[in-house]
């Protein structure tokens, strides 16, 4: 998401929503964030699973100065012993396989999830080992650029928006999903703001 889309998205929010508009004038505007799509950001969801981002950029970049060229031939290629190496766990490796070989023989076809709704897109990404609806939905939200993508399962967002709301504790991701529907069709905006307020607040 840039610039232009984050105010146009949360300006509309604004009039709808009193307590994120209060929220807002306090804490201003989330920086944009837009990541690469294509295999090497599928690459970079597995790695950094279950991460602090500082920890997933550092094996991120060992993975990368390993293949050189990333793609899913020369990840294949690679022995697994030299992808524990540089710090992917036995695990990853299995799913960083399974996405290269998905990739390979056309079974994932990344180009064209661009062509597909939401829906379908999350349903072709998490039909893959070691995707769940959280994953796809970050890849939506932040390398296919989509606007209206709200990321119930996320932790923060849960937290945040308890938070925004006033509650005691966190909403459930159901909870949460009937709180938001009248963010539509800005929900990714609303989350990336959600994701800087649990970060300022905590």
């Amino acid at each position: 998401m840039d610039e232009q889309t984050i105010e146009q998205g949360l300006k509309a929010l604004c009039l709808i929503d009193k307590d994120l508009e209060a929220a807002v004038k306090t804490q201003g505007y989330p920086s944009p964030r837009v990541n690469p799509h294509g295999f090497e950001a599928f690459l970079s969801i597995i790695v950094s699973q279950q991460l602090s981002t500082k920890v997933a950029a550092v094996i991120m970049g060992r993975l990368v100065a390993l293949l050189k060229e990333v793609t899913p031939e020369k990840l294949l290629s690679i022995e697994d012993q030299n992808l524990r190496d540089v710090g992917l766990s036995w695990r990853k490796i299995e799913y960083a396989k399974g996405l290269a070989l998905a990739v390979q023989s056309g079974n994932l076809d990344i180009d064209g999830l661009e062509s597909l709704s939401d829906e379908d897109a999350i349903s072709a990404i998490t039909s893959l080992k070691g995707f769940d609806r959280w994953s796809a939905e970050i890849y939506l939200m932040f390398s296919l650029g989509r606007q209206d993508i709200f990321p119930a399962d996320d932790l923060g967002v849960l937290i945040a928006l308890g938070r925004l709301k006033g509650l005691t504790g966190k909403p459930t991701p159901k909870q949460a999903r009937e709180m938001v529907g009248h963010w539509q069709p800005w929900r990714s905006v609303g989350s990336l703001f959600l994701w800087q307020y649990y970060h300022q607040d905590a």
